[in-house]
């Protein structure tokens, strides 16, 4: 099979983009898509392009005998994480797949996986690329957002109350049960209800877009959570100049995690440090905490208040009885 009936048949079919101007159009703010040497995006008026990339390798990110179609489902929804904490809207994304080989159940798998997380999202391919090599993927994802109303981690002020979305350690936790190297310890095997919970939430981190354009107008400051809480935390301290605290009895936990990792000290280290939770952790001055915990009462997202900007640098976490806790691992290390 050729490189371009491969992308024919596996991508750009699936796009709803065969190459004609009828299918173009069927994209909003597309004017040129898959089949040309570059797409050409309209944007509106009044409008930024935020833009983020990914990459996933074999062996590293997933087992190299990983399902074709979760490997397809966590590739976008890990790069449309960072369109969340941008606060943008997802619109669309670029893919370059470096392939072994051309095995054809593999990439209807792949596509398939790929496709439903874009469907679910609403977000469409319109380019990308092939090669030949050790099997690894890279995802370019576009989003746009009203100028001006980019969620950034500079914003952060000292007495910023700080929040995370959903729960935290869960996908952690099921590194050694996946296959990958298990930094943290395994879970034990009568577990499986929750150990399946855990599992999932790896393959399918859920992109927080919709709660990204709740907090455009309420967060000061925004990253999402991938090398774990600690880390990413850092991150927006450092921007923002500022140090944090946080308090670990208020960390969100899953009722999967709780059943699978029984001691309170083993689960907080995956909640603090874990990574891959792609939840978005952000920040809200005083003025806006009401508001904020308004949209969480009437459901438009569900987040968890964890601690406090403060003046100053470091990473400070306190147990229920208000005493400093120390930890050996801050997240996760790329190199």
């Amino acid at each position: 099979m050729s490189e371009f009936s491969l992308i024919q048949r596996f991508f750009a079919e699936q796009a709803g983009l065969p190459g004609s101007r009828e299918g173009t159009e069927q994209v909003s703010g597309l004017r040129v898509g898959i089949g040309d040497d570059c797409a050409v995006l309209d944007l509106a008026a009044g409008e930024e392009l935020v833009t983020t990339t990914d990459t996933l390798v074999s062996g590293v990110h997933f087992p190299e005998d990983a399902e074709a179609e979760l490997i397809g489902q966590r590739a976008l929804r890990v790069n449309l994480s960072d369109v969340a904490a941008m606060g943008a809207q997802a619109r669309w994304f670029l893919l370059s797949l470096t392939l072994p080989d051309e095995d054809e159940n593999w990439l209807e798998g792949f596509s398939d996986g790929l496709f439903s997380a874009a469907r679910q999202y609403g977000c469409s391919l319109i380019g990308g690329n092939t090669t030949r090599g050790p099997l690894s993927i890279s995802i370019t994802a576009f989003g746009t957002v009203p100028k001006g109303k980019a969620l950034l981690r500079s914003g952060a002020r000292a007495g910023d109350e700080i929040y995370v979305t959903g729960s935290l350690g869960d996908a952690a936790a099921a590194l050694g049960v996946i296959g990958l190297p298990d930094t943290w310890g395994t879970i034990p095997g009568s577990q499986k209800e929750a150990t399946a919970s855990l599992i999932k939430r790896y393959w399918q981190p859920s992109p927080r877009l919709a709660e990204g354009l709740v907090l455009r107008d309420l967060a000061s400051a925004a990253i999402d959570i991938s090398d774990g809480l600690l880390a990413d935390l850092g991150h927006i301290a450092k921007a923002s100049d500022l140090g944090a605290e946080l308090r670990l009895a208020a960390l969100p936990q899953s009722s999967a995690l709780r059943a699978a990792v029984s001691n309170d000290a083993e689960r907080n280290v995956l909640a603090l440090a874990g990574g891959d939770d792609y939840e978005l952790c952000f920040t809200v001055h005083p003025d806006k905490v009401s508001v904020l915990d308004g949209e969480i009462a009437e459901g438009r997202l569900i987040a968890s208040r964890v601690g406090r900007m403060v003046a100053g640098g470091g990473m400070r976490c306190y147990d229920k009885n208000g005493q400093e806790v120390s930890f050996d691992k801050s997240g996760y290390q790329h190199f």
